[in-house]
């Protein structure tokens, strides 16, 4: 038990540290303190990198859209991917097999960047949120899961159900669904953080800068500072600080939200994915 305690105490401190060595950077005074020596927390601390990042108005309005294509992103996708799963769960669904089989195709073959960008450019969808949400709403992957979730509902709870005169939908949402909640509170949790990382069909679908993404503006941001490191060099260790500072400064912000919401779902996680993959 010692032995345990101590190997995963360490393992669990490797994958902490960095998020704590990124916090301790963002909140160092650069004008006081080196960066470079700052290891586990600053000697002096300063919310100035903090400010600097915040006075840039792309931050928030990427904050907006960002929020917005993860709420509307993951909606959709639970719907579409929650009523797929439910029809192909069903044994007496017509062709289940072929439509499983054109499912399944998609996770292996695609199209490639650039039939997609002239699909997304045909349709209307350039230069808009929709380009970011629409030809990626529904996750293959997350929808077998759904589906096994839903398989390993005992069939006599469908069966009394009918028998007590309800019909499918309110088999659905008041049978299965529930039945099913730690998997969908997986499915909830991969979505959001898909969503909310996402950045590179960002930076082929969106023209306009006030639309990017948090992800995208802390990408503009990033190389912005790289530049500035790699001009200014070993001349100016003050812009070099500041950079430093800044840059950590942005990864906080971007990272922040994703761990305050990630405990609220993590009781459901181990639960909800070994219901989804495991049928008996």
């Amino acid at each position: 038990d010692t032995f345990n305690v101590i190997f995963l105490g360490l393992l669990a401190l490797t994958m902490l540290y960095p998020f704590w060595y990124e916090l301790a950077i963002s909140l160092a005074d650069a004008e006081r303190v080196a960066i470079s020596k700052v290891f586990i927390w600053p000697s002096a601390m300063s919310l100035e990198s903090y400010k600097n990042v915040c006075s840039d108005p792309n931050i928030w309005s990427g904050y907006l859209w960002t929020i917005i294509r993860t709420v509307l992103g993951t909606a959709i996708a639970l719907v579409l991917g929650f009523h797929y799963a439910y029809v192909l769960s069903k044994k007496y669904f017509p062709n289940r097999t072929f439509w499983t089989a054109i499912l399944v195709f998609t996770m292996f073959f695609s199209g490639g960047m650039i039939p997609a960008y002239l699909n997304v450019r045909d349709l209307g969808l350039y230069n808009t949120l929709w380009a970011l949400i629409l030809p990626g709403a529904m996750s293959v992957y997350n929808s077998i899961i759904c589906r096994t979730a839903i398989q390993g509902v005992p069939d006599s709870l469908v069966e009394s159900a009918y028998l007590d005169g309800a019909n499918d939908l309110i088999i659905v949402f008041r049978i299965i669904l529930p039945l099913i909640m730690p998997t969908i509170a997986v499915l909830l949790l991969y979505y959001g953080v898909g969503h909310w990382n996402a950045w590179f069909n960002a930076s082929l679908y969106l023209a306009d800068n006030d639309k990017l993404p948090i992800q995208n503006v802390m990408r503009s941001i990033l190389i912005a500072n790289s530049n500035v490191l790699n001009s200014a060099g070993s001349d100016n260790d003050m812009v070099n600080q500041y950079a430093e500072a800044i840059k950590y400064s942005t990864i906080i912000l971007t990272t922040v939200p994703v761990l305050c919401i990630y405990p609220f779902l993590q009781k459901y996680f181990v639960k909800g994915v070994m219901v989804g993959a495991v049928k008996g």
